[in-house]
């Protein structure tokens, strides 16, 4: 069965195809191309995607949606992103899947991931998600327009750094369960608080079928203000969360280092479950894949499957045995992404490592605004309960912090990443434990590479 025909493209997108062609994926980044997709040539600001059919071509791609003139099989558009949004709707409409969207300022991929093991559980040839965290403007319609005419089961990620951002996904998206994982001062430089903050998140909710489920954090402290928000679109709304109360409730747990066995309570259903993912965050993400399997009709059993599944992912969470002088020691390697939440929760899964010795490489948290000073020295207490011997600080954004930590947590200063691995090649010895953690942008991911020997 194919994914999409050039007819079917040009039907979607209003444009003119070139004559026939069958594509069986999609993408608008041709270093993915394997052969069989359709390669939307978009034009952006740093580059133009016409620039990359010929080496697109050469590699197999099936097609073009293109805005020029083109050599090869094509459907040519005005404009490349709204043929790209309007193969999304496309994609969107012809399916008669239960869709689920998840934001959050954190763990939205996590549990995003988790809710497709649950989902492959009892579809395992017709569950879809978005993959990577593609849940922009771009990643968003690019998923959707990925998805088999077939599926039955879909999970997509959403994000937004602005008020209005997710109220556009969501509509594009139209789920019939949306989930909000926690709200946290993320993004803050762009908005006034985390209420608003809050609000923007709540936009999900605009987007809901009718008949859908909203899914919330009961123990947030803005859990009243989302609640309000989804109770204008949602049919119900299903909480998650420890506080007595909450509609899916941890009723019992024991946390190790390798993880957490818990006993939850599903709107009245109990369901005992093992997590191989350290750290109280997980037991929050667990509960809310439950709330969502629920709300979406999957069987708890399955779901509860899913999780026993989940492995740490790449940049949030995965931890490594790696090489160190005289024996191995332990990476986590949390590079991908910070915010003041996951930092604190990140801390924490490093002070519960064993370890002859815990080493945190702490970069900035950006996108913090004014109150990014505050928000850095506010970790402090954090790396001191995590009984962090080293702390390797990254840029100048983390001075707050250096002035906040207590006497006899030796402190590294270095200016970027590239220091960041110089550092740590003189520190690490056999039995410490490493953490990584900064925002992307900071580049630690590379850091991780290079200790794992992958780069």
């Amino acid at each position: 069965m194919s994914l999409w025909t050039a007819a079917e493209i040009a039907g979607a997108t209003g444009g003119t195809p070139s004559g026939d062609f069958v594509a069986e994926g999609v993408t608008f980044d041709s270093r993915e191309i394997i052969g069989g997709e359709l390669f939307i040539a978009m034009k952006g600001e740093a580059t133009d995607g016409h620039r990359f059919i010929e080496g697109a071509h050469e590699k197999g791609a099936a097609g073009f949606i293109v805005s020029e003139d083109c050599a090869y099989p094509h459907v040519r558009v005005a404009d490349s992103f709204e043929g790209l949004q309007a193969l999304g709707r496309a994609g969107r409409g012809r399916v008669g899947a239960t869709i689920v969207g998840v934001t959050g300022s954190v763990g939205k991929t996590s549990v995003k991931e988790a809710l497709r093991h649950a989902f492959q559980e009892v579809e395992p040839e017709h569950t879809h998600w978005s993959v990577k965290s593609y849940n922009n403007h771009t990643g968003v319609p690019l998923s959707l327009a990925r998805m088999p005419r077939d599926t039955r089961l879909a999970v997509f990620e959403m994000g937004m750094n602005h008020t209005g951002e997710l109220a556009v996904l969501t509509r594009l998206v139209r789920p019939h369960v949306a989930v909000v994982t926690w709200v946290t001062s993320a993004h803050l430089a762009f908005f006034e608080n985390e209420e608003a903050i809050a609000d923007a998140k709540g936009e999900i909710f605009e987007g809901l079928e009718p008949g859908g489920v909203a899914v919330l954090p009961f123990d947030s402290p803005h859990y009243a203000r989302l609640c309000a928000k989804a109770e204008r679109h949602a049919a119900r709304v299903l909480s998650f969360g420890s506080g007595e109360g909450a509609d899916v409730r941890a009723v019992q747990s024991a946390s190790d280092a390798g993880g957490s066995t818990v006993i939850a309570d599903v709107d009245g259903n109990r369901v005992a479950y093992r997590i191989p993912l350290p750290g109280a965050h997980w037991i929050a993400n667990s509960l809310a894949v439950l709330a969502a399997a629920h709300a979406a009709g999957v069987d708890l059993a399955a779901a509860a499957l899913g999780l026993s599944q989940m492995q740490g992912l790449e940049g949030r969470g995965a931890q490594y045995r790696i090489a160190a002088k005289d024996g191995e020691a332990l990476l986590i390697d949390e590079s991908y992404n910070a915010n003041p939440a996951s930092m604190a929760a990140s801390l924490a899964v490093l002070g519960a490592a064993k370890a002859a010795r815990r080493i945190a490489v702490l970069g900035p948290m950006r996108e913090l605004g004014e109150a990014s000073e505050r928000l850095h020295a506010d970790l402090a207490p954090h790396v001191s309960a995590a009984k962090v011997d080293v702390a390797v600080l990254v840029g100048d954004e983390t001075i707050p912090l250096e002035g906040a930590l207590p006497r006899g947590i030796a402190v590294v200063r270095v200016s970027d990443a590239a220091g960041a691995r110089a550092a740590l090649s003189d520190i690490i010895a056999a039995g410490d434990a490493i953490l990584l953690k900064a925002s992307n942008s900071v580049g630690l991911g590379r850091v991780a590479g290079a200790l794992r020997g992958i780069n």
